[in-house]
């Protein structure tokens, strides 16, 4: 019987007082005893009793102890009690904490699974407390849990997959609160700190610290420092420790990351001790995200249960926040409509695809460009940095395709950042100093389906694409390099990705929803994948076409996680980069990419900030040419 189990628990912690080397055992046991208790009772002192016990077993396990991560768990699981029959801020807040240290010790013999499930459960609850009224610090909280636990894991596989253990809506449900609150810039902070952690984790490993030693020599050790402890965690990052190893290999493995973690948080906190150096490797402040506007303003779409907004990040002003008259439910069903279309065996179907174009320009276009219309030109250049499900919608696209309707390409040129960041650090960028522009352009019609796994059909206008490129570049400033057939494997591939600050692939190309760092371009041997070019160093680059399928589709599981080709090139280092959304025909690429280039090297000479405005122009020659809206619709331009 519970009661007497209860009874016998008791009298055994008796006999195990202060000092005893097992008393925290019996303090967990009588604590499971009493929530059991409470689950059938519902009697609430015996939950407050047993919190008091599991947190004093905590106090008897200390960060270190072989035991310290069961007994936060065993607290997070009564934590998590409470708050499903009696939500509390505080009490969440608490919880979450919780299992951070539960991420901090994984010593013990607690599974991962088993964390894992109680983590999901945290984080229904804190989902289950955000509404209208509940402040901003424990949305932040959670926001910090999530980049600690991102970075405590070994892989970027690995983290895509941890990842999904938190709600997909953290960041635009804390910046939704944000604006509900009438703090708009501290919005676009908590977008910017709550997105793309992957690649945020990625740079972290990467950055330099030039400008410390130029201005402090006598800082060279703990420059060195920062760079081996930055290169071997970065080495430790392009791989999978899970790969072909025993449990042992991979609990070494992660024990081994985790003590590299620690020593790099160490150094790094000494150099933010540095003059000039408070904030580094911090998230950024406001007043630094705005930069990203310098030559354009930036049009945030902020998409969340609660509310879907657009926040107008301006150069030297503050940001205009505009409520959208549009619910998540409706910007679902327009996503769901748009990909069945795209999914035709027939292809897209013109009269589904403007009445898509039409909803989004009446909900979430036109009103942003009656605001925009105060700050800029016609036809200035202007960025769109979607979030969650806004990713998914071409917006570049939207408007009223009827006798007098208006569209949104006929008013501004758009691109587009997956963050602020992303552009601030395009444009910050420095090229490398060389007097030629090395220029390589890759084509492969006919790749190995036997080596590939996956069937691709011929494509037949690559030679004549590759062919029409060279012609168009302007000579004898471009040092010119082109690859096809035989010749266009992946190896050679990714050497000339490395070699060539300019590119141009044509090539079939593929989105993988379940795994998206996997997505890749076929080449004649093998795939190209996301996680190639992040292991590729293409710091100083400038400009990249993709003439390929699906290059800048992204995945929906993950949105804010911007995990497309396109993007990843970006992130890396090109500057500029084009690419595409969904599926395109070979034929429409091909003259696509002609229009582009006869724009591009108009002037003689290449500027990757000019790309922008040759796909505008090169999208609107095949409109005059007869090709439907829906299949060329697919071409955006990422980056400066």
């Amino acid at each position: 019987d519970l009661d007497e189990a209860i009874e016998h628990h008791q009298n055994a912690l008796q006999l195990r007082p202060e000092g005893h080397p097992q008393r925290s055992y019996s303090l967990d046991n009588l604590a499971n005893a009493l929530r059991t208790r409470f689950q059938q009772r519902g009697d609430g002192t015996d939950l407050d009793e047993a919190i008091e016990h599991h947190q004093s077993a905590l106090q008897l396990r200390p960060e270190g102890h072989p035991q310290c991560s069961s007994s936060l768990n065993n607290l997070a699981i009564a934590l998590c009690t409470r708050l499903s029959s009696k939500l509390t801020n505080l009490s969440l807040i608490y919880l979450i904490s919780m299992l951070n240290g539960i991420l901090r010790n994984p010593s013990d013999s607690l599974d991962t699974q088993h964390k894992d499930k109680n983590l999901q459960d945290a984080m229904y609850h804190y989902k289950k407390q955000l509404n209208l009224h509940m402040p901003t610090c424990s949305k932040v909280y959670a926001l910090h849990l999530l980049d600690h636990h991102i970075s405590a894991t070994t892989s970027v596989l690995s983290q895509h997959k941890t990842q999904k253990h938190f709600p997909p809506d953290l960041a635009v449900n804390a910046a939704s609160c944000a604006l509900r609150q009438g703090d708009t810039s501290h919005a676009v902070e908590l977008l910017e700190q709550g997105r793309a952690l992957h690649w945020t984790q990625i740079a972290r490993f990467r950055t330099s610290l030039e400008h410390l030693y130029s201005q402090d020599p006598s800082k060279q050790v703990l420059v060195g420092q920062f760079q081996n402890l930055s290169a071997l965690l970065n080495r430790h990052a392009e791989v999978s420790f899970t790969h072909d190893k025993s449990r042992t290999e991979v609990e070494a493995g992660e024990r081994h990351y985790r003590n590299l973690l620690e020593q790099w948080k160490k150094v790094v906190e000494e150099i933010r001790t540095i003059k000039g150096f408070s904030h580094f490797l911090l998230s950024p402040l406001f007043a630094d995200l705005q930069e990203a506007a310098c030559e354009g303003p930036i049009i945030i779409l902020n998409a969340s249960e609660f509310s879907c907004d657009a926040i107008i990040v301006l150069y030297m002003q503050s940001p205009s926040h505009l409520p959208l008259e549009i619910t998540l439910e409706e910007l679902h069903n327009l996503v769901f409509q748009h990909r069945q279309n795209n999914q035709h065996p027939q292809g897209p179907a013109y009269t589904v695809f403007i009445e898509v174009m039409g909803e989004l320009w009446q909900k979430v276009i036109f009103p942003v460009v009656q605001k925009l219309k105060g700050f800029v030109i016609k036809h200035s250049r202007i960025w769109w940095c979607p979030t969650s499900i806004f990713t998914a919608l071409p917006l570049h696209c939207a408007g009223e395709y009827k006798q007098g309707g208006q569209v949104l390409s006929k008013l501004f040129v758009s691109s587009y950042t997956p963050s602020l960041s992303a552009l601030i650090k395009a444009r910050t960028r420095n090229a490398k100093m060389t007097q030629e522009i090395t220029f390589a352009a890759i084509g492969q019609a006919t790749p190995d389906t036997s080596v590939t796994s996956v069937k691709f059909p011929p494509l037949h206008y690559i030679d004549h694409e590759l062919g029409g490129i060279e012609a168009l570049l302007p000579t004898p400033s471009v040092m010119f390099t082109k690859v096809v057939g035989s010749e266009a494997t992946r190896d050679q591939a990714l050497q000339l990705l490395v070699d060539n600050q300019w590119l141009h692939l044509s090539c079939h190309g593929m989105q993988v929803p379940q795994e998206p760092f996997k997505s890749c371009l076929a080449m004649a041997d093998g795939l190209v994948s996301l996680l190639d070019i992040i292991n590729a160093n293409i710091s100083t680059h400038e400009f990249t076409f993709l003439s390929a399928c699906e290059t800048a589709m992204g995945d929906l599981s993950t949105p804010d996680e911007v995990i497309h080709l396109a993007a990843g090139l970006q992130f890396m280092g090109v500057k500029s980069v084009i690419g595409t959304l969904w599926q395109v025909r070979d034929d429409v690429a091909y003259k696509v990419v002609l229009a582009f280039y006869k724009e591009f090297c108009k002037n003689g000479t290449l500027d990757c900030t000019m790309a922008a405005r040759a796909l505008h122009a090169a999208v609107g020659t095949l409109a005059k040419d007869g090709v439907p809206l829906q299949e060329r619709a697919m071409f955006v331009h990422i980056g400066i």
